[in-house]
């Protein structure tokens, strides 16, 4: 694999839009997710919660990472239930070269990538867009039925947050400023791409063309302070949103606020991950817990002396060292189950330090509490007990399955909510408070931190997270192999899409005669940033983006890649790269492209 990935190429509004459309004439799926997966609404219960002071139908969401930085990524969590979407982190250095592979997902969860892979004007035009879909989505007719509220037809409201960082300095750019302001109005970036709805090449959303759309895309803001941001220069950056920017907004917090002791108790010690080493230099940059204490409250008064909100998320990942070189940095950071503990212990530590501050059960403060480590279909209604608005998530979504474990996860915590004989989130966090108390502890988070540390530490411990993906004994080919999907459902860009090979009948020219498997796998390779993650989970020897068929929407781009490609031109004809083989499988690539369920993107 190269380590020096191209740049993403998004695919234009009016592809996407013929993609939606095309895909649902031919497969009633969207983007390949199948409708079994779309969320809906149960009518008895209510899991909608504010985020900010905004409305928000369900409490689960992207966190701020590779599931929120394409038009089609969102458009993806949103048809799985997500309501809330904290948007990739933008900073003024968008040209970042980052080593690849960048995700590693064998157990819990490692990554070197932390920024937006896209110019910041491109990151702009993605949101707008995934903001365009969604509203068009929640008009149209033939979703109502699989994403609406059964007694209203509504899919309910959603927010997206705004992640910036990682000084002052960036954020003041007009660079950065611009994005923040085009994130505010967005109405010069609707217009400009509004006459794409009419070209719809699939003629499906052409009746939108006119639709109104909310000119603010986002009017909030989490501070990514990534590690070792000084105090100093985080009390400077949230004041200058607020001020300059008129934002309410949430600083996000580091693991490392728990000290390293405490963290080295919990990670190995309680947990086992002994081969998981801490980088010291990290506790010593980040802010200390003293510190947080009075920055928090500080923080707060100066935001609601303004008539803002303030919260704080928990938490970042955790720098370690890079022990297992799978990655090429030597710095890597840690998320899954092990951070969940972590976070959740920051939690219980600022719940004790700061009594009826934070806006948690049992506390009733005005500090909102977002929450992203490890969440999951199995503690997303403990945390959400904790009190945090959102809990959002990322690691699990990198596992097979992909957005389609969002659903889910709603609907266990549907489960859950029932279960205590509530019919809303707030009645439940009341009840889940009034079940802790009763069982001799302070609160809910408390009581969780008890809990994945006790009771279900099995589930974050070494033990419970050292099985590595299948393998079977045989190397990948471009045709033909166990037909598992997670090439599609792992890849967070939505880069692979899946055609089932024509049955005998279909196929009277016998060229799919020696084509093995009932499904065959693509790739878009323009949607490919070489992350990695298809690799870890392909039980077969090889790499599925290097290996599979890879489609090339732009000749530039073809030309300059290596290896066997395909470029798809608009008049439908299919070029095969010179050399590598690729001319011989040519014949089978058209043939299927042309079958019945065929190619999901209309080229026209």
């Amino acid at each position: 694999m190269a380590h020096d990935a191209p740049p993403l190429t998004p695919m234009s509004l009016s592809m996407l839009l013929g993609r939606i459309g095309h895909e649902w004439e031919t497969r009633k799926r969207i983007f390949d997710l199948p409708t079994a997966r779309f969320w809906k609404p149960d009518p008895g219960v209510d899991l909608s919660f504010e985020f900010l002071g905004r409305p928000a139908a369900t409490p689960v969401g992207p966190a701020a990472g590779p599931h929120s930085q394409m038009a089609q990524n969102i458009v993806l969590s949103w048809l799985g239930g997500s309501r809330l979407f904290e948007l990739k982190t933008v900073q003024v250095l968008d040209e970042l070269e980052i080593a690849r592979p960048c995700i590693d997902m064998q157990t819990v969860g490692y990554n070197i990538e932390w920024s937006q892979e896209l110019l910041i004007a491109q990151s702009v035009e993605e949101y707008t867009k995934a903001w365009m879909i969604i509203e068009i989505l929640r008009n149209w007719e033939p979703l109502r039925e699989h994403v609406g509220h059964p007694n209203t037809g509504d899919a309910g409201p959603h927010v997206f947050d705004m992640s910036v960082g990682y000084d002052l300095a960036g954020i003041r750019t007009l660079k950065v400023a611009g994005f923040i302001d085009a994130m505010r109005d967005a109405s010069a970036e609707i217009e400009r791409l509004r006459p794409e709805i009419a070209a719809d090449p699939s003629g499906v959303f052409a009746q939108f063309a006119d639709l109104k759309f909310s000119p603010t895309i986002s009017d909030t803001v989490t501070l990514s302070t990534f590690h070792g941001c000084p105090p100093d220069e985080i009390e400077q950056i949230t004041k200058h949103l607020i001020d300059e920017h008129d934002l309410d907004m949430i600083v996000k917090l580091n693991p490392t606020l728990l000290g390293p002791e405490r963290v080295a108790e919990i990670v190995h010690g309680e947990l086992g991950y002994a081969d998981v080493k801490l980088v010291p230099k990290a506790f010593e940059e980040d802010l200390q817990l003293e510190r947080a204490i009075s920055l928090i409250g500080e923080l707060n008064t100066y935001a609601k002396d303004r008539n803002h909100r303030f919260g704080i998320k928990l938490t970042n990942t955790l720098v370690v060292d890079n022990h297992k070189q799978w990655m090429p940095d030597q710095t890597m950071y840690l998320s899954g189950p092990p951070l969940h503990v972590l976070a959740t212990a920051v939690l219980d530590m600022l719940a004790d330090a700061l009594p009826g501050q934070l806006m948690i059960p049992g506390h009733d403060g005005d500090i909102m509490v977002s929450f992203s480590a490890g969440i999951d279909k199995e503690n997303l209604a403990d945390a959400v007990a904790m009190g945090v608005r959102p809990a959002s998530v990322c690691s699990d979504l990198l596992k097979p399955g992909g957005y389609g474990r969002l659903a889910p996860m709603l609907k266990a915590l549907t489960s859950a909510v029932v279960a205590s004989g509530a019919t809303n989130l707030d009645e439940y966090r009341s009840a889940s408070l009034d079940a802790a108390r009763h069982a001799g502890h302070r609160d809910t988070a408390a009581e969780h931190l008890i809990d994945v540390l006790g009771a279900s530490k099995g589930k974050y411990e070494l033990a419970g997270n050292d099985k590595l993906p299948r393998e079977v004994d045989h190397d990948l080919e471009m045709w033909g192999c166990v037909a598992c999907n997670f090439c599609v459902t792992v890849c967070p860009n939505d880069a692979f899409f899946k055609l089932p090979t024509p049955k005998a009948d279909a196929d009277p020219g016998g060229i799919f005669a020696g084509i093995n498997g009932r499904q065959q796998y693509l790739v878009f390779s323009e949607l490919c940033n070489e992350c990695g993650n298809c690799l870890t989970f392909c039980p077969e020897t090889g790499d599925p983006a290097v290996i599979k068929p890879r489609l090339y929407l732009e000749e530039e781009r073809f030309e300059a890649a290596e290896g066997p490609r395909f470029l798809l031109g608009s008049d439908g004809a299919v070029t095969a790269s010179a050399g590598g083989g690729a001319d011989e499988h040519l014949p089978t690539l058209v043939a299927l492209l042309n079958a019945a369920e065929g190619l999901p993107l209309r080229l026209d």
